[in-house]
C-alpha cells in the first residue's frame, strides 16, 4: 500500500495481531481457487488517547470497505476523543462518525449516479442495437461497477482503559476474559443484523416491511444484514426491491448498534473482532452451536504456543481455512455446506496477556487440531440469565452499558468452560488461557512437532474409529 492512504502514518497497536485469508471456491478435485480481488479491511491503531480497531467486509468490491477503513479513522483519531468524554459522550461521537462516513461516501459517487441515471433516460425502448445504444450500454456497465457494493463493519475502541463496540451488520466481536476463580468468560457484544435479529425484525415492521416476504426472500438485494454501509441500490432504490417496496422510510441503515463503555481494569484476556467471512466458514464446516467457544479455544491455543500475535491470528486464520476444505472433500454431513467460503479476516486484541517464549510459524494446513474439534458444552455453566447455546444467534451487552436508542438490552453470556472435551469425556482439566510463559511448548528435536499439553488419547481413540476409513487418522493426530 506504500504512502497510498494518511493512515500509514499512524501507529499501528503493538497489543494486536491480525490474519486474514481470501475467498476460495472448490473444484471438484477438491483444489481451491480464488473468485474475486479480497474486499475485507481493517485497521489497528494506537494514539496517545486510545485505541482503535476494526474490521470491514465488503461486498461487491472494495471500494466501500476501503474508504470507510479510511475516512472512520479520520473521524475518530484527528482530535474527536479526548479522556475527558463521558461514555454518553463516546457513543455519541461514534454514531456521528458513522454517519458522516456514509455521507461523504455517497457524495463520492453523486456524479456517477447522476451520469447513470441520465443515459438510462436515452437508451431507446425495446432491442437496439445501433453503435450509439452499445456505446451507452457500455457506459452504463462501467458506471454500475464503479457506484455499486457496500461494507459492514465492527470496530472497538479502548478509551480510559474502557471498551466500546460499534457494529453495522454482520461481523463479530468476542470478549474473553479471565475470572478470578480461573474460569473463563465468551461474551458475544452484540447480534448480527439480519431477518434472525428480534430487534431488527421489530424495527423493519415499524417501517412497513412485510416479515413473511422477508422470511421467505432470506436476503435483501443479495445480502444478509440489514445494516450496511453504501450499497445505493438498498438507500435509493430500495421502492424498487420487492420485499422492501412497502416500507415508509429507509430500511436498510448504516446507523451502528453501540455497546459499552465496559472497564478493562483488572480483565485479563483477549478481544476478538471476526468478519463474517470467518464466523461464516466454520460454521459451514462444524454448524453454528459452538463457533464462539471454538474460534476462542483455537486463540488460546495459538497464544500459548505463538510469540507473535500476528502469527497467532494467522493460524487461526489457517486453521479454520483447513477445517472447511476438509469438511468438503470429506464428502460427509457437513459438504454441500462448504463448497465455497467468503474473506476471511482475525483480529485478536490482548488485555494483560502474556504470550508465550517459543517463536513457533504459523500452522500451514496439516492435520485437524483436536481444539479446533466440536465439543461437548455440558458442563458449563452460566453466571448470568444469558445462556450461550447458539454462536449465530446469541448476543449480549457489555456490562453497564446502554444499547443505542432502538435496541433493547440482552443478556450477558458467559461460557465459563472452554477447555476441549471429547462427546464422552473431558480432554483435561487445564484452561485453556493459561499462562505457559517460559513453559510454553517447544518443537521436539527432529521432528518439528509440538508436544501437546492436554492428553487427548481419549480423543484420539474415539475419533479413529469415527472416521478411518480411508481417512488414515487413526494413531496419526497430534499437532503438526
Amino acid at each position: 500500500m506504500g504512502s497510498e492512504f494518511w493512515t500509514d502514518d499512524l501507529p499501528l497497536c503493538q497489543l494486536c495481531g491480525v490474519g486474514s485469508a481470501p475467498n476460495c471456491v472448490y473444484g471438484p478435485d477438491g483444489k481451491g481457487t480464488q473468485s474475486h480481488p479480497n474486499e475485507d479491511g481493517h485497521f489497528r491503531f494506537s494514539t496517545e488517547c486510545c485505541f482503535l480497531y476494526g474490521v470491514f467486509n465488503g461486498y461487491d468490491g472494495s471500494r466501500v470497505a476501503s474508504f470507510v477503513s479510511q475516512c472512520l479513522t479520520a473521524e475518530l483519531l484527528l482530535g474527536q476523543l479526548s479522556t475527558g468524554h463521558t461514555d454518553a459522550d463516546v457513543r455519541r461521537i461514534l454514531s456521528q462518525a458513522f454517519d458522516v462516513v456514509e455521507k461523504s461516501y455517497f457524495e463520492t459517487i453523486d456524479d456517477a449516479l447522476a451520469e447513470k441515471a441520465n443515459l438510462q433516460t436515452q437508451l431507446p425502448e425495446g432491442v437496439c442495437l445501433s453503435a450509439q445504444t452499445q456505446k451507452i450500454a457500455e457506459r452504463l456497465k462501467a458506471l454500475e461497477q464503479e457506484v455499486s457494493g457496500g461494507a459492514t463493519a465492527i470496530v472497538a475502541l479502548i478509551l480510559n482503559n474502557k471498551l466500546y463496540i460499534a457494529n453495522v451488520g454482520t461481523n463479530r466481536a468476542l470478549l474473553c476474559k479471565t475470572t478470578s476463580d480461573g474460569q473463563n468468560q465468551v461474551i458475544q457484544i452484540g447480534r448480527a443484523h439480519t431477518i434472525d435479529n428480534d430487534d431488527e425484525l421489530s424495527r423493519l415492521a415499524q417501517l412497513g416491511v412485510d416479515l413473511v416476504r422477508l422470511r421467505q426472500t432470506g436476503l435483501i438485494s443479495g445480502q444478509s444484514s440489514t445494516r450496511r454501509i453504501g450499497d445505493y441500490k438498498v438507500k435509493f432504490n430500495y421502492t424498487d426491491i420487492d420485499v422492501l417496496s412497502a416500507a415508509t422510510q429507509k430500511p436498510i441503515i448504516s446507523e451502528p448498534e453501540i455497546h459499552g463503555g465496559q472497564s478493562l481494569e483488572g480483565v485479563t484476556g483477549f478481544l476478538l473482532l471476526m468478519s463474517e467471512g470467518l464466523i461464516k466458514a466454520l460454521e459451514s464446516a462444524h454448524g453454528p452451536e459452538q463457533v464462539n467457544q471454538e474460534i476462542v479455544a483455537m486463540v488460546a491455543a495459538e497464544l500459548a504456543q505463538q510469540s507473535s500475535l500476528e502469527a497467532a491470528a494467522q493460524s487461526v486464520v489457517e486453521r479454520v481455512k483447513r477445517l472447511h476444505h476438509d469438511a468438503y472433500v470429506s464428502g460427509r454431513q457437513r459438504a454441500p455446506h462448504c463448497g465455497r467460503h467468503e474473506d476471511m479476516t482475525l483480529l485478536i486484541r490482548v488485555v494483560n496477556y502474556t504470550l508465550a517464549d517459543g517463536s513457533l510459524t504459523p500452522t500451514q494446513g496439516g492435520r485437524i487440531y483436536p481444539v479446533s474439534v466440536p465439543y461437548s458444552n455440558h458442563q458449563s455453566t452460566s453466571k448470568t440469565s444469558g445462556t450461550l447455546t447458539n454462536g449465530s444467534n446469541t448476543a449480549s451487552t457489555l456490562e453497564g452499558d446502554t444499547p443505542t436508542a432502538g435496541q433493547s438490552p440482552t443478556a450477558t453470556l458467559q461460557s465459563t468452560n472452554t477447555h476441549t472435551q471429547s462427546s464422552s469425556s473431558s480432554s483435561g482439566d487445564g484452561s485453556l488461557f493459561r499462562q505457559r510463559g517460559s513453559q510454553a511448548a517447544q518443537p521436539r528435536r527432529g521432528r518439528g512437532r509440538v508436544p501437546p499439553y492436554v492428553d487427548f488419547t481419549q480423543f484420539y481413540r474415539l475419533w479413529g474409529s469415527d472416521h478411518s476409513e480411508g481417512q488414515g487418522l487413526s494413531g496419526d493426530l497430534g499437532p503438526q
